[in-house]
């Protein structure tokens, strides 16, 4: 691209081409941060944040956590790195953004979202000489390395080396240099230097400990044959993170590689913590209590703690005390570190304000519904969009979905004028916005606008070919019905609208099932497409019917439920019998009778006229009536319980159960068994999927309308 756009840089704009995640090396943190060594009134201030105070006298404490050259949260005050101000919410431009600090830790730590993997690495290496444990000379390592995605090559490089005994010296055939290679093992193991590279392997030949995570911690545990770390006489100790540092420094970059990382954006030695960044004020802003006193946000109370904690353990080092004391400062310092990131993991407390209520930490910062990503990241202001309760309404099709008529007079739909559409479009300007279906706006080639509740006349308004009107939501048109969370595809569907009154949307209760709602309170969120290629694509690809099949496990996630499932289990009884009237009924609302009445399953003398008969049909019949034409050979969930009977391997129980539990349909007619909800509910195999397979979406979908309107009918 070109020159800069922006007034405000005069930077050269570039097209972004890809996103590199990585791990933030010691010195890019140290790069990173504004609090480098300085010298204030002949006192010098050294490098990185060494003083938990953030306020003394009403002034920020340069080196302490709220170091004014991170920034400011005070409107009066300029920040000492960029000399901008700070506009709270309504931030411009020009305004400070807030910049990171450091804090230089007295030892090396763990990160508690990197120990998991360290100890996978610690496994993959030797303890000696930081040597992978496999080569090329193994398939399955050659498979790895095939292996494109990173964390999928450790876990395969991890599962190969995870029993491994012994870091091999050299090619197994020479057993002598095996050998000589275990007796140096033995001794403390040998450097690659020091390794023959013509032979095998190359590796030390050292004994391998087993390493155990515990808490926020790693266990490390020597072979009886091997000596421990020096200094010290336990077989199984802890690991400190100081001696992991240093062996991942020794791995290679070609080991790197092995190990699924890439050196130039993340190594195993970054993965431990020597330092670590501090977020600006802006991200943690402190609050003035009756003009003196400041309320500090909790993360400023961690970093506090850290810097406490990391100075008590630095003057501790300097005295030289006794290595258990400094192991206590460790842990403190460890358990501080951890908790800035998470506050919540199972078997470690958790740290508390003064109050008792537990610090809000990074990840519940960024977690769960309230959080930056879902709260603040993933969410979207989009226009022509409505939101309201959910009600269930069983007169609707599963495609439609009822819209307040309140709303439907708000949104609107642009829909350019035509030869064929001039007259009816005439219609709706004529009622203007006040009236549905009407119009609120007209748009002129020009671009220029016309509000229409400011036109009094007007049905003398004169329309031309290429206008757009954009005229009120009306039944029919096509919107998108949508649920938060957005889990899967079927959480957004197309549906028809029906612009029904009151002021909840209704839909079918077959359709909760997708968007896993219910009638408690919901509320679901309406779209209306605003081109004519989004409302094909919402019709062909996102109609209701058209996602019946989930693609997730290819079956059907909507089908018969509730009280129409029940009225159609009891409906195929063989006990049920329909009189006449009922049946002449029940048929006028199958919109797809072709007018012909089934023959009669019974004919009952008529008891008040001699000679006359009453004829009576089954269930079975009048269910027959809206099945689709298909064969279908099922079982309702009753005939496994029939199957335990001793006479179950009988030859006609095959076919037939006495308790009419075997469902047959053939050529759309029900001959025999009940219909319940593993036929026609929401399963795989079921009446449902058949239909959808053999005669398409449209004809399940009026299978599944005029089941609910059949059923209310009863």
């Amino acid at each position: 691209m070109s020159t800069s756009q922006f007034s405000y840089s005069s930077a050269r704009l570039r097209r972004v081409e890809y996103l590199q995640f990585g791990v933030f090396s010691p010195d890019e943190v140290r790069q990173m941060s504004v609090t480098k060594q300085i010298k204030v009134n002949d006192r010098i201030i050294p490098d990185g944040i060494t003083r938990p105070e953030t306020f003394i006298n009403g002034q920020p404490v340069i080196g302490g956590i709220g170091d004014p050259r991170m920034g400011t949260c005070d409107f009066r005050a300029r920040c000492k790195t960029c000399d901008c101000t700070y506009s709270g919410s309504g931030a411009k431009v020009n305004d400070c953004p807030g910049h990171f600090g450091h804090i230089e830790l007295a030892r090396p730590m763990f990160h508690v979202g990197f120990i998991k993997i360290c100890k996978q690495i610690l496994s993959c290496i030797c303890f000696h000489c930081s040597k992978v444990l496999v080569d090329e000379r193994d398939h399955r390592f050659r498979a790895a390395m095939r292996q494109k995605n990173g964390q999928r090559r450790l876990k395969m490089v991890y599962e190969i080396c995870k029993n491994k005994g012994m870091c091999e010296y050299g090619d197994e055939s020479n057993m002598e240099k095996v050998q000589e290679g275990w007796n140096l093992g033995l001794q403390g193991g040998i450097t690659n230097e020091q390794a023959p590279k013509d032979v095998g392997h190359g590796g030390c030949g050292g004994r391998l400990p087993k390493y155990r995570q515990v808490g926020i911690s790693l266990q490390v545990e020597f072979p009886e044959t091997m000596e421990d770390i020096p200094g010290s006489g336990d077989k199984k100790q802890n690991l400190p993170a100081d001696k992991v540092l240093s062996i991942f420094k020794n791995i290679t970059d070609a080991d790197c590689i092995a190990l699924g990382f890439n050196p130039r954006w993340a190594r195993p030695d970054w993965l431990i913590l020597t330092l670590i960044p501090v977020p600006p004020p802006h991200v943690r802003p402190s609050v003035a209590i009756d003009g003196a006193a400041r309320g500090e946000d909790d993360l400023t109370h961690n970093l506090a703690s850290i810097v406490k904690a990391n100075l008590a353990l630095l003057n501790c080092v300097k005295k030289g005390e006794p290595s258990h004391i400094i192991s206590q400062f460790e842990q403190l310092l460890q358990f501080n570190l951890s908790t800035f990131v998470n506050n919540e993991q199972p078997g470690l407390p958790q740290a508390q304000q003064k109050s008792g209520k537990p610090l809000k930490t990074m990840r519940q910062r960024l977690r769960g519904k309230e959080g930056r990503i879902r709260g603040n990241l993933m969410g979207k202001r989009v226009d022509f969009s409505a939101r309201t309760v959910i009600t269930a309404d069983p007169n609707l099709a599963i495609d439609q979905v009822g819209v307040p008529r309140s709303i439907a007079m708000n949104l609107t739909v642009p829909e350019r004028v035509t030869p064929f559409n001039m007259v009816l479009m005439h219609q709706l300007i004529s009622r203007g916005p006040l009236e549905h279906p009407g119009a609120k706006y007209i748009i002129r080639e020009d671009g220029n606008r016309i509000d229409l509740r400011y036109i009094k006349s007007k049905s003398e308004l004169a329309l031309k070919c290429g206008w757009i009107v954009e005229r009120h939501l009306r039944d029919d048109d096509y919107v998108l019905f949508n649920r938060q969370p957005s889990l899967h595809k079927m959480s957004i569907m197309a549906h028809r609208v029906k612009v029904l009154d009151w002021s909840t949307f209704r839909l079918n209760i077959s359709v909760t099932t997708p968007y896993n709602a219910d009638f408690d309170g919901d509320e679901m969120n309406l779209h209306v497409p605003q081109s004519m290629t989004a409302r094909a694509e919402a019709q062909e690809l996102m109609s209701v019917h058209k996602n019946i099949i989930t693609p997730q496990r290819n079956a059907p996630v909507m089908g018969i439920v509730q009280d129409s499932l029940l009225g159609v289990q009891k409906f195929t009884k063989r006990n049920i019998f329909v009189e006449k009237d009922l049946v002449m009924n029940m048929l006028m609302w199958v919109y797809t009778w072709d007018g012909k009445v089934p023959t009669p399953a019974i004919l009952l003398p008529d008891k008040s006229q001699a000679g006359q008969y009453r004829p009576i049909w089954t269930g079975k019949q009048i269910m027959s009536t809206i099945l689709p034409n298909i064969n279908f050979i099922g079982y309702c969930s009753t005939h496994e319980s029939d199957q335990n009977k001793k006479d179950c391997d009988l030859p006609f129980r095959r076919k037939m159960s006495p308790r009419d539990t075997h469902v047959i349909i053939q050529n759309g007619e029900l001959l025999a068994g009940i219909i319940d909800k593993k036929t026609i509910g929401p399963g795989a195999g079921g009446l449902i999927h058949n239909t959808v397979l053999e005669l398409g979406h449209d004809e399940a979908k009026r299978f599944l309308g005029t089941i609910y309107s059949h059923i209310r009918m009863t």
